[in-house]
């Protein structure tokens, strides 16, 4: 795992990076305080998430790593007021259920507690008649910390209401939207705009691209923006959102096209703007604190970290690149 801290257009490894784990590393996330770093990952059949401190320069020091038994998480979320983790496990995905697992999270030594949890069976997965194989892949809060929302490959998508207060029972399922069984679909990938008024989806697939959801009501309902998807590149498979753009990672087309940026409107309204070169499959984005610049991490190649500003319409303007872990780089996780 390597660290960098971002600069005009530059990044500069941190005091100790990189860092070794000791297990496969499958997800991160940062709380909102920036203090504590997770990463998720497995190591002989047993799943772990260490917890590090993030130092004033960046720097990290490991708190815990918390054994984590059967799970396998495939992507992490912190509640907005920094008191739970969620884990997105993929271990029961053969019999189509989802599960997301929920810790208590002890800020002064990184301890995690399970807690309630949520498990929900997606019924007739993999059938003929039901939605398409289970295949968690993302999961996020929605600003206000009252929304939960899951992507499960070509199932579709879930929506949990969260009550931060409770110490159980924290998540209770509100709505499930399921892609047609053989569409040849995959939703891959997900953010939730700073407004907390649009979901946007990265979905592969015959004439895949980008899918706007807005939001409304307590429950979380979701509503697909007319004209969605909107044109990506080949197998959209993350994406990133700022108030006014949004940004898809296309991991399986060329490097001329790695990226793909969209305007967003007042109203919601989504539009193409360009397509933009990068590193090979292109498979996670993040913003970095400031602001002004996206990151992107590229599985296929070195270099493996590239670095974009915008220009006044969001279109990407490239910074830099490094090669910061080698070929196989998986995931990112920046400051808030």
């Amino acid at each position: 795992m390597a660290g960098y801290a971002v600069g005009t257009a530059t990044l500069t490894a941190v005091s100790g990076s990189p860092y070794s784990l000791g297990f496969v590393p499958t997800a991160m996330a940062i709380n909102a305080a920036d203090s504590i770093l997770f990463v998720a990952g497995t190591s002989g059949g047993s799943g772990f998430i260490a917890t590090y401190s993030i130092g004033s320069s960046g720097a990290l020091s490991l708190l815990l790593s918390n054994n984590v038994g059967l799970a396998d998480e495939v992507s992490l979320a912190v509640s907005p007021d920094g008191q739970w983790l969620l884990g997105l496990d993929a271990t029961g995905v053969t019999t189509g259920i989802v599960s997301v697992d929920e810790y208590a999270i002890n800020s002064s030594t990184g301890g995690l507690t399970l807690g309630t949890g949520a498990s929900y069976s997606v019924n007739g997965a993999g059938t003929t008649s039901g939605p398409g194989i289970v295949n968690p892949t993302g999961i996020t809060f929605a600003p206000n910390g009252q929304l939960v929302f899951v992507t499960l490959g070509t199932a579709g998508e879930l929506v949990f209401t969260f009550n931060t207060a409770s110490g159980s029972g924290l998540l209770s399922s509100s709505q499930s939207l399921f892609l047609a069984n053989g569409s040849g679909f995959s939703d891959n990938a997900l953010a939730v705009s700073p407004s907390g008024n649009y979901l946007y989806v990265a979905r592969s697939g015959p004439n895949g691209g980008l899918v706007p959801y807005s939001i409304t009501g307590t429950g979380g309902t979701l509503t697909s923006q007319s004209g969605s998807p909107f044109a990506a590149g080949t197998q959209p498979f993350a994406v990133a959102a700022n108030s006014t753009n949004v940004y898809v990672a296309n991991r399986g087309s060329s490097s001329g096209t790695a990226i793909s940026g969209y305007s967003v409107a007042t109203s919601g309204t989504v539009a193409s703007l360009a397509s933009y070169a990068g590193g090979s499959s292109v498979t996670a984005l993040a913003l970095d604190k400031s602001g002004k610049y996206l990151l992107a991490a590229a599985n296929g190649a070195s270099p493996d970290l590239w670095m974009y500003s915008f220009d006044s319409s969001g279109n990407l303007v490239y910074s830099t690149s490094i090669n910061a872990t080698g070929p196989g780089a998986i995931a990112l996780a920046t400051t808030h």
